[in-house]
């Protein structure tokens, strides 16, 4: 039994901001026994059962303050901690990994009601509230931007950067784009990150006539949740729901328009991309427009506030980057400046000196 494999249970869950630094941690543990805690119907349900056991509790967030539908969610979340505990107990595990979201609060408390370590991961550059809630209570709080560690006082604060995945540090990276882009054309990239974004696209599908008169083509990644998403029909314009091979992508392109979750915004550093900042408006606590701070303070992107957007102003932003190769270049150092390439191995090694020790 002394060299019986670790195991560690993951909670990570809802979007690929949560699941895909998870997974890449999971990679770097091959010698763990890993298994996943998520909720059902989400990202995770598609995701991970071909890698790792999925475990689902029905747990949800208190997105409205305090109300009548909170003692629902309080009776969720009480059972929810003990199903957790259950699934720790009787799987005999030896620590709890989490990215965050509701579904960590379930796990943490049940983890340290037994006395199990916690790492928590938080990718965001001001942590939620669940991370500021509970970070104390963990034995370790890895952070994806150095600036996090202001908001979390009380707890012990790492700075590892936020893991991509594996298809950026491998030899993917190099793979041929299999799309038709001639070479040496510009080549600017629109996405939202895993779950689209229905008003950036509209602002470029107004804009983008410019751009393909001064030679660019545009690969546009709408999301699964835009009508309109057909509407644009040029010969210098690929419209797609997703793109599996981001890296290459992203490894092309001249320029990206792009949400500023954390994810994709480590994947831009990752592959040194320029870019155009929108952040999510909407977003919990406005984290986004945070985490597209830091960027721009760096030199590596420049932000457009939607609520002040106009198709016009994105327009002659793109138009004077396009013109500016130089610029460009310089903006595309600084975001690789800012990336953490080895940020999976870091996050496997404390995640591996808080449990083994």
């Amino acid at each position: 039994m002394a060299n019986a494999p670790i195991r560690l249970l993951i909670a990570a869950s809802g979007t690929g901001g949560h699941l895909f630094p998870a997974i890449a941690l999971a990679q770097k543990l091959p010698d763990y026994q890993i298994e996943w805690l998520g909720v059902p119907n989400r990202l995770e349900t598609q995701l991970v059962p071909k890698q790792y056991p999925l475990n689902t509790i029905a747990v949800e967030g208190f997105q409205q303050g305090f109300g009548l539908s909170s003692i629902r969610i309080l009776g969720r979340l009480a059972l929810s901690i003990v199903e957790v505990r259950r699934i720790l107990k009787q799987g005999n595990f030896q620590g709890v990994f989490t990215t965050g979201g509701y579904i960590a609060g379930p796990a943490v408390i049940a983890a340290r009601s037994l006395g199990l370590p916690v790492v928590f991961h938080e990718s965001n550059a001001i942590p939620g509230k669940v991370t500021r809630f509970f970070g104390p209570w963990c034995s370790a709080v890895a952070l994806g931007f150095e600036v996090s560690a202001k908001y979390l006082p009380r707890a012990k604060n790492v700075c590892v950067g936020t893991p991509v995945r594996a298809q950026f540090l491998d030899g993917a990276i190099d793979a041929p784009l299999d799309l038709a882009i001639p070479d040496g054309v510009p080549l600017i990239i629109v996405f939202g990150g895993s779950q689209g974004a229905v008003a950036v696209n509209k602002l470029v599908r107004e804009s983008a006539k410019a751009w393909f008169d001064a030679g660019a083509y545009v690969v546009h990644l709408t999301g699964d949740r835009d009508p309109e998403a057909d509407s644009l029909k040029h010969p210098q314009y690929i419209a797609l729901p997703f793109y599996n091979n981001m890296a290459a992508l992203l490894q092309r392109a001249t320029l990206a328009i792009s949400r500023s979750g954390a994810g994709s915004l480590t994947e831009l550093a990752v592959c040194g991309v320029p870019a155009i900042l929108i952040p999510y408006p909407f977003a919990a606590e406005d984290h986004q427009s945070y985490n597209a701070d830091v960027f721009t303070k760096a030199g590596a992107a420049l932000t457009l506030k939607q609520s002040e957007l106009t198709s016009e102003i994105l327009q002659s932003n793109v138009l004077n980057l396009l013109q500016s190769p130089q610029e460009l270049a310089k903006m595309g150092q600084k975001a690789k400046a800012i990336a953490v390439p080895d940020s999976a191995d870091k996050l496997a090694q404390l995640v591996r000196e808080v449990i083994e020790t």
